[in-house]
């Protein structure tokens, strides 16, 4: 009989099929026991970083291709994986001042088996590779067995690294390390790694001044946290909690919690009496926001915790925490109310998918990883953002409309695929012919890009001269152009060099001629594009010109 517990954070939860019509896109492959993927924060980088079990950090560029060679390779130092092991190279996690200080974080097992939390160097000169003799050891703890050892690592919205560890292993933790608080394991820790040698304790961890309870331990009574996440907009915490043979469990902590939660394990599992012995009362733990029952091995049977989508390509699943399990290959997408209560959706079930983990990358777009396949799937649906749209006015101004996610808090014209420099507000008048596309960004941080609006010199200025008029070779030049220009009758003709913004940066004038042959040496600028415009009596040609 299944007993329903009013914990002392009652949540209640629905389940539904959705009407989300999700699809799966291959991003890469070739991955040996990829288990997780992660960014480094800066919205510029569109790089993945992926775990693979054995001890390697593989990058996966903007486009999706592996990279040859691994960002970092600590195999000789990790624990040999195979079989039914959950040890290797877990989890990955980039200081929020990557940028400046080139730290990241690694939890792996070691080769006693034991979990290593160290921190790594990027490489001075090459931001592809990690200095792999850089490693410095911030904690170590023991593993009796080789399964639930939990592994993901995050830095949350209050700087502190938090890590996700398992009861230690076994069956229905035989030793009660979940509710034991002198144990580290079975518990979400919380320290600071700037602080301290090698970490402190955060002064407002729950357990701090209480000797009966390890300092480090923000939450306890977790069975095998397989990958937890922060909401990267609101900063809500959400923890996959494997179950043991009745329920799996997502459980969820609001930003602004003053932690000290127990989840519940092995007193309970999820809304389950376990094995009571020694258990307080029903109001000491916190109910998970969503149960799923078991299934046996073709599942659900582990689950494998997700993210909150913020990335700004698809609205139908904007905010929701989607997740999946790796024995069904069940992908779920869970909506908070906001009031206490969760509706969870079935979105997909691809069988013989062993989804091991979800990521997502700079701009909050996801990722799902399959463990046997190597391979790396984006998540998308059918229904795109609206986008901004920009349009040509009657009177040659670039506007634009904003689509779902305006406001915007930055806006930038590009032309023919370079930046305009300058060309940052929400309309833009051309001044030079070519293909225009307008980036916006947007309140949850991504990026957007409009469609494309051709220009031409005609929709600008008129009257104009034939194109013929002004011939320039070679283009794209390195040092000079050789211009030729022939007008029909005798004209004062003036050539005007522009910057890409339309800065004037120089002009050269004809009397009384028509013809212009002449080579102009332009060794001096800067590579990029620029704007040639010959004026001869009152009419225009104009022509882009690309320095090497």
């Amino acid at each position: 009989m299944r007993n329903f517990l009013f914990f002392s954070l009652l949540a209640i939860s629905t389940t539904l099929y959705s009407q989300i019509e999700l699809t799966l896109e291959q991003y890469t492959a070739g991955l040996s026991s990829p288990v997780g993927v992660y960014n480094t924060g800066d919205v510029d980088d569109d790089r993945i970083f992926v775990l693979e079990r054995s001890g390697r950090i593989r990058i996966v560029d903007g486009s999706g291709a592996l990279q040859s060679s691994a960002f970092l390779n600590i195999d000789p130092i990790v624990a040999q994986t195979g079989g039914s092991s959950e040890q290797g190279l877990l989890g990955m996690a980039f200081h929020p001042d990557y940028a400046n200080n080139g730290f990241f974080y690694v939890h792996y097992s070691d080769n006693s088996g034991d979990g290593q939390i160290s921190r790594f160097s990027v490489d001075d000169t090459d931001p592809n590779l990690a200095d792999g003799a850089s490693e410095f050891k911030i904690i170590k703890i023991d593993q009796p067995y080789g399964n639930h050892n939990g592994g993901e690592i995050q830095f949350g919205p209050d700087g502190y690294l938090y890590i996700g560890m398992g009861d230690g292993g076994a069956f229905d933790d035989p030793e009660n390390r979940s509710q034991n608080p002198q144990e580290l394991l079975g518990k979400m820790l919380r320290i600071d790694v700037d602080n301290g040698a090698p970490y402190s304790i955060p002064g407002d961890n729950p357990f701090v001044g209480d000797a009966t309870t390890k300092d480090e331990i923000w939450a306890i009574g977790l069975r095998n946290p397989w990958r937890f996440s922060f909401d990267r907009m609101t900063g809500d915490m959400w923890i996959g909690d494997v179950g043991q043979n009745q329920a799996e469990e997502i459980d969820f902590e609001p930003a602004g919690s003053a932690g000290g939660l127990n989840y519940g394990w092995r007193c309970y599992e999820a809304n389950d009496l376990y094995l009571t012995g020694g258990c307080g009362n029903a109001s000491e733990y916190t109910a998970p926001a969503v149960e799923i029952p078991q299934g046996g091995f073709s599942g659900p049977c582990s689950i494998t915790g997700g993210y909150v989508y913020r990335g700004v390509e698809y609205t139908d699943i904007h905010g929701k925490y989607i997740y999946g399990d790796y024995c069904s290959g069940d992908i779920w997408a869970i909506t908070n109310n906001g009031a206490g209560g969760f509706t969870n959706e079935n979105l997909d079930k691809i069988n013989n998918s062993a989804w091991s983990s979800f990521g997502e990358d700079s701009q909050g777009r996801l990722y799902i990883v399959s463990l046997t396949g190597g391979r790396i799937y984006k998540v998308t649906t059918a229904k795109e953002s609206l986008k901004p749209v920009i349009a040509l006015s009657a009177s040659n101004v670039l506007e634009s409309t904003p689509g779902d996610f305006a406001p915007y808090t930055a806006y930038q014209w590009y032309l023919d695929g370079q930046e305009v420099a300058g060309a940052s507000s929400e309309n833009y008048t051309p001044i030079a012919n070519g293909t225009y596309q307008l980036q916006v960004t947007t309140t949850p941080g991504g990026k957007l890009w409009s469609n494309t609006q051709e220009v031409t010199i005609t929709s600008i200025n008129s009257p104009q001269l034939p194109e013929n008029n002004l011939i320039v070779n070679p283009n794209p030049f390195t040092n000079s152009i050789q211009v030729d220009i022939e007008i029909e009758k005798i004209a004062v003709m003036e050539l005007t060099l522009f910057s890409i913004d339309g800065k004037k940066l120089r002009s050269w004038t004809k009397e009384n001629v028509n013809l212009w042959n002449e080579e102009i040496a332009l060794s001096d600028l800067a590579a990029g594009v620029y704007q040639l415009e010959l004026q001869a009596d009152g009419k225009l040609v104009s022509k882009k010109i690309v320095k090497q």
